[in-house]
């Protein structure tokens, strides 16, 4: 497509943007100069276009049988006649690209897209033979911990439909707990595989960064992206993160090599021999239910009984990681997910052009119905990279490597850290014209232990504690770089020592033994 040259209009503008102090006449000089390099991004079109596949005719449909709103579109697209997922469904969270199928990424401006590839996590489930049965609505741009800001409608919890299931994987664990679906992928920058996990009752394992590649997934920011399984029991998590696992050499997140690990054969471990540190900054928070952290503390005690070791420890770097998370998750997401079109520049990554240019349009056309989350992001972060030129963003990026050592040195002596995934259990869904002080607190106010291991990039797995006032909560694990196996043979250990997690009461009442 030709590009029409900017004329001195345009040409004006820039100048006054940059404050490049040209003159009339200069601008007037710059526009043949400008207009004689288009013509290098007319050919790379030309070329892109010559290679880049054809958008694949997949069959889907809208949900018809939706009574949690957590379905964002059905289909079936069979993988492989056999292997290690064959006969399993799974559902995909709606910011990850299905080739054919629609995404909206829970926005008003991704709505309408339809991807020409597949995510590669979606190629690898599919040779795996799993049966993908359809996307998952999830919050607005995935920057939610509740399920209220998703379009066109809340998601809403298995336990209790006045509450919301958690973000921003919100579809995602409803489908997966009620037994919908055998599988579910999750995203995750600040918690949003565990926080749902924690408020419906499910498994939610964030891998260690780098782990399993990001390439096809809506970028937020890429040092705290991350995806993974959402599952109702450990051992499906442990099989879907060995099929997920592994470089693809198109995500700079990953390491050039992984060695790869079977996940499921480390659980039959058991807890014997494991040392558990129980992290005292992650109780007692300000946001904190005294039942959550009572729950989670006889979930200790079970993996103790199991023959795990089982001592406090202190972590004070803990209750400033938020600083540091608040700060890349703004301004980093300002830059990247917002001003950037979602993928931002500078990277070795595989793009979508596609995709950047369609949300770029409707990120100004519908720019007003996004959420309150997102518009503060936008706001908030903006503001401070232009007061300080990015230097807020670099020192937080700096002192994450504190962050982390703090983290490595615990677990330097404990081969995983515990804590409650959440201070509290799921609130009451709010309404998108609540009041910002509503709004904003039932969106993000649950993220303290969650958020901190975006940043550092740890492998962090939340599965279900004691129900708390018929609710669920969640026992979050968290463990070395890379050695997600070893948090999944914990989780795993602690499930065989409670004898299975509970279901939400409709699928307790038509299975035999009330678990999923």
């Amino acid at each position: 497509m030709a590009i029409p040259p900017p004329d001195s209009a345009r040409l004006t503008a820039l100048n006054e943007s940059f404050r490049f102090g040209l003159t009339p006449t200069e601008i007037e000089e710059y526009g043949p100069a400008v207009a004689g390099t288009l013509a290098a991004s007319e050919r790379v079109e030309e070329l892109y276009e010559a290679t880049a596949p054809a958008t694949p005719d997949r069959p889907w449909s809208a949900p018809v049988d939706n009574p949690l709103g957590a379905w964002a579109v059905t289909t079936s697209i069979s993988g492989a006649a056999d292997g290690p997922l064959a006969g399993k469904t799974v559902v995909i969270k709606d910011n990850v690209s299905v080739a054919g199928v629609p995404m909206a990424n829970g926005s008003a401006t991704v709505e309408g897209f339809v991807p020409r590839r597949d995510a590669t996590v979606v190629t690898r489930l599919l040779e795996a033979g799993a049966t993908i049965a359809g996307k998952s609505v999830c919050e607005d741009l995935c920057f939610s911990g509740g399920s209220f800001t998703s379009r066109p409608a809340p998601v809403r919890n298995p336990w209790d439909p006045t509450r919301n299931s958690g973000g921003s994987s919100s579809g995602s664990v409803a489908l997966v707990v009620t037994g919908a679906v055998d599988l579910a992928l999750g995203g995750d920058q600040g918690g949003s595989v565990r926080i749902p996990a924690s408020f419906s009752g499910g498994v939610g394992h964030k891998p260690t960064h780098g782990l399993v590649p990001y390439t096809g997934a809506f970028p937020i920011e890429q040092t705290i992206d991350h995806l993974g399984p959402m599952t109702r029991t450990v051992a499906d998590a442990a099989t879907m993160l060995e099929v997920l696992a592994g470089v693809d050499g198109q995500d700079p997140r990953q390491p050039t090599s992984i060695e790869p690990v079977g996940y499921a054969t480390a659980l039959g471990r058991g807890a014997e021999g494991l040392r558990v540190g129980v992290v005292a900054e992650g109780f007692g928070r300000p946001e904190s239910e005294a039942g959550v952290d009572q729950s989670v503390r006889a979930a200790i005690d079970a993996l103790r009984g199991a023959g795990a070791t089982v001592d406090d420890v202190s972590i004070p770097w803990h209750t400033d990681a938020m600083a540091l998370w608040n700060v890349i998750a703004t301004e980093g997401a300002a830059f990247q997910m917002i001003a950037g079109n979602g993928y931002g520049m500078n990277s070795q990554g595989l793009y979508d052009p596609e995709l950047i240019a369609h949300y770029a349009a409707q990120r100004i056309t519908r720019g007003a119905e996004l959420s309150k989350t997102v518009k503060l992001v936008g706001l908030s972060g903006t503001y401070t990279f232009q007061l300080g030129g990015g230097k807020y963003y670099a020192m937080a990026r700096n002192l994450a490597f504190e962050l982390r050592k703090a983290y490595d040195d615990a677990l330097s002596a404990y081969d995983i850290l515990v804590m409650p995934t959440l201070p509290f259990t799921a609130q009451e869904i709010v309404g998108y014209d609540a009041p910002l002080e509503t709004y904003l607190p039932t969106a993000l106010s649950m993220i303290g232990n969650t958020a901190p291991f975006n940043v550092t990039g740890h492998p962090a797995c939340s599965v279900p504690a004691d129900l708390v006032n018929g609710l669920p909560a969640g026992l979050m694990l968290v463990g070395r770089q890379f050695d997600d196996a070893t948090v999944l043979r914990a989780a795993h250990a602690y499930e065989q020592a409670v004898g299975g997690f509970p279901a939400p009461p409709a699928l307790a009442a038509s299975t035999s033994g009330g678990h999923a």
